[in-house]
């Protein structure tokens, strides 16, 4: 299988790992004056975009990422689910990252026995077991959850409607195993950025850079969306790019 990757730009490589509803061209859409100075690389993860059809697993994803995508080095950046991905393909490719930057990974399991994590965890886990067929009523669950600050569209596009059909059923975030001792001891500097929205991304954000020696930021203002804020997110993420370089 081969994921159709997005390209834009010139300058150093800066992969993009979106999350579990919009694909890649979507996701990262705000991101585009970063064109002027770096190739943007964005995957269409399985069930996304132009990619094929396909469950969501991070596992795989992030085979296929390290595979295809970190066939030379870069720097990785994932969102959501896709920070689990980006994590994972790190882990398997090191010598190809040159810095990890990861935001609001729901990497339940990180800080598994944490009683505010766990329950988010088994509601995410309720949701993601349904069996909903309406992409409205998807988004109506899983949006308060996730923390998307915005409106359902209607009529709902076809692109958040494959997003819908991609969301059910996937491999849920908290069985993803962190090798956060890999990621520790890795070359490359790593960034952990939230949105400042919900206590549970927080709570396994400080974790993952407790536990890697990541640093550790908030980007507030769009809540789970936090590349949307532009220029902040941008500006922040640059910054930690030339300084990995």
């Amino acid at each position: 299988m081969r994921l159709h990757v997005h390209q834009w730009g010139s300058g150093p490589r800066v992969v993009l790992v979106h999350g579990v509803l919009l694909g890649g061209r979507e996701a990262w859409r705000a991101q585009r004056p970063l064109t002027e100075r770096w190739t943007l690389l964005a995957p269409d993860r399985l069930g996304h975009g132009k990619s094929p059809d396909g469950v969501q697993d991070f596992e795989v994803d992030a085979g296929l990422i390290a595979e295809q995508v970190l066939d030379e080095p870069a720097h990785l950046v994932g969102l959501s689910y896709g920070a689990i991905v980006a994590m994972l393909a790190a882990a398997r490719r090191p010598e190809m990252v040159r810095t990890l930057t990861v935001v609001e990974p729901p990497a339940t399991g990180v800080v598994r026995g944490d009683e505010v994590v766990d329950a988010w965890d088994g509601e995410l886990r309720q949701l993601l077991a349904g069996s909903l067929d309406d992409p409205r009523e998807v988004f109506e669950a899983f949006f308060p959850l996730a923390g998307v600050p915005l409106p359902i569209p209607d009529p709902v596009p076809e692109t958040l409607r494959r997003g819908a059909r991609a969301l059910l059923g996937m491999r849920p975030p908290g069985d993803a195993e962190i090798p956060l001792d890999v990621l520790a001891s890795a070359d490359f500097p790593m960034l952990v950025i939230t949105g400042g929205h919900r206590q549970e991304y927080e709570i396994i954000a400080d974790a993952i850079a407790d536990r890697t020696g990541a640093d550790r930021d908030v980007v507030a203002g769009m809540s789970h969306l936090v590349p949307d804020t532009g220029a902040p997110f941008n500006d922040r993420l640059e910054s930690f790019l030339n300084h990995g370089a």
